[in-house]
């Protein structure tokens, strides 16, 4: 009989290298447009943002920089190989992705859900973690109170603390979030971000899709700004979240005020 051969774990990047490069990525469906020209580059130990008005395409660029959805043109690069040549169980190991919404048809208990992300360690020298990486990942997320309970059962919060908790236990070195705190309340959308924050300085690259442009600036490193399917502004905080371009790209009178005790830069609409 063959014994089979445990899988290698990859190799965890040192800081600062380059994780992902997306270059002028295009993508059309049903004749229009979704993607038309968007770049973003992420490095080991920073979270990225990505912001813009509705149909920008950010959750389409995350699909496609997650290998989900191949694009008409332009070039995805991760850990400097072309994306499309890694294979679903290979791309398991490198990245973890967090979709808007978390959907189950059946009945599994939170903690059962959160052992899915360790799936892609099957065979190799980190599954004996599993157990330990599923309870650190679920008290990350304050979600170990619910461990027994049928996902089903859970409120559209509780179920994205489980959904983010399972993408932490994937122990991937690139998290590409969608919309990570749409569904949670004030104390859990800062305590996302601040999970993203550990994850980073751990030595993860994070990419995270938001709407509030004030959560952005006050955990991401960079912003990448798209608008009409391109991206139109990257760097950091202070320079891309400026109000006469996020004026124009939102569509809005918006005023960027600095917090009264931090400095961190605060977006505002201008009312009235």
């Amino acid at each position: 009989m063959r014994l089979r051969t445990p899988r290698e774990v990859p190799e965890r990047p040192s800081p600062g290298t380059e994780l992902l490069t997306a270059e002028t990525v295009r993508l059309a469906a049903g004749g229009r447009a979704l993607l038309d020209g968007a770049s973003v580059r992420v490095a080991a130990g920073e979270v990225v943002a990505l912001l813009g008005p509705n149909g920008a395409g950010k959750s389409t660029l995350l699909s496609v920089l997650a290998g989900d959805v191949r694009p008409d043109g332009g070039e995805v690069r991760l850990r400097g190989r072309p994306l499309a040549g890694y294979g679903a169980a290979e791309l398991a190991l490198h990245r973890a992705l967090l979709p808007q919404s978390a959907a189950l048809s059946f009945p599994f208990p939170a903690d059962e859900v959160v052992r899915m992300g360790r799936a892609p360690w099957a065979g190799t020298a980190a599954a004996t973690e599993d157990e330990a990486v599923v309870a650190e990942a679920m008290a990350a997320t304050e979600s170990a109170a619910f461990a027994g309970r049928p996902f089903t059962a859970l409120s559209g919060g509780e179920r994205a603390r489980v959904a983010l908790a399972r993408v932490l236990a994937q122990r991937a070195p690139l998290l590409l979030l969608d919309e990570p705190t749409a569904a949670l309340d004030l104390r859990h959308q800062e305590l996302v971000l601040r999970v993203a924050r550990a994850r980073a300085a751990a030595g993860d690259g994070v990419v995270v899709v938001l709407h509030d442009l004030s959560l952005a600036a006050a955990y991401a490193d960079r912003v990448v700004l798209l608008t009409a399917g391109a991206t139109v502004a990257d760097g950091p905080v202070a320079e891309v979240l400026r109000a006469p371009l996020l004026s124009e790209v939102y569509g809005h009178p918006v005023e960027v005020l600095p917090h009264p005790r931090t400095g961190v830069p605060l977006v505002l609409p201008e009312r009235g």
